[in-house]
């Protein structure tokens, strides 16, 4: 076992991220306003994209997510399968 420092724990295995769960509806206003509600609220958002959202609606992930980030104002971190995680921006003085 290595010693030093422990590791920094994976932001997509916590349990106390918010999880929002995109369905065959897609990225409705209502998902929308409810992710940016628990961005301010938690500064952190977990985005499932479920397989009937994928089935439906045939869109590129990545491109998906870095929309997704840039029209809510927030920091893509990372995306993993069809999962990415939103943290809120800082505000800049």
């Amino acid at each position: 076992m290595k010693k030093g420092f422990p590791r920094k724990p994976d932001l997509f295995q916590r349990n106390d991220i918010v999880v929002i769960q995109v369905g065959k509806n897609g990225l409705t206003p209502n998902v929308l306003s409810e992710i940016q509600r628990n961005l301010k609220a938690h500064g952190i958002v977990k985005i499932k994209l479920l397989k009937s959202f994928r089935e439906s609606l045939n869109v590129d992930k990545n491109l998906l997510a870095t929309q997704v980030a840039e029209k809510l104002g927030a920091e893509l971190i990372g995306i993993r399968g069809f999962t990415f995680i939103l943290k809120k921006m800082k505000k800049e003085k």
